[in-house]
């Protein structure tokens, strides 16, 4: 039999929530968030438009894949790419995920995970510092 941790149950919730939602990317207090204010990571692992992010990664970081509104223009560093069936969005290139263990919009507790994963801001540098002693025990 399996079991669901509360903390995955959340994520899933969330994934069904942002999958029901219809929006690109966009700004929102200073960081790339979804419509509903969820807050929008980038892993350092990533090639261009394409994900390295897999199995226990994947769940703890699940892709961003909200279909575009209809009619709306997407920022030009906003794009979509082919990932095991679906659109996952990026932001130059760089593939989006949310974080499991954010659990509710404007979260930002998975920014400086392990040195490797951060939020986008606006001409922001490309290091973050984690927040402190939050950092898990594995590498996603």
């Amino acid at each position: 039999m399996m079991t669901i941790r509360p903390r995955t149950l959340l994520a899933l919730c969330g994934l069904i929530t942002a999958a029901a939602v219809q929006a690109q990317p966009m700004m929102q207090g200073g960081i790339l968030t979804d419509a509903t204010g969820r807050t929008l990571y980038t892993f350092d692992k990533d090639q261009p438009n394409k994900s390295s992010c897999q199995g226990p990664c994947a769940q703890n970081w699940p892709a961003y894949t909200a279909e575009p509104a209809a009619g709306a223009k997407p920022a030009p560093e906003a794009s979509r790419f082919e990932r095991e069936g679906a659109q996952q969005w990026a932001w130059t290139g760089k593939p989006l995920y949310y974080f499991a263990g954010d659990t509710k919009p404007g979260d930002r507790n998975g920014d400086g995970r392990n040195g490797v994963w951060h939020i986008v801001q606006p001409m922001a540098a490309a290091s973050s510092t984690s927040p402190a002693g939050k950092a898990p025990a594995s590498t996603y």
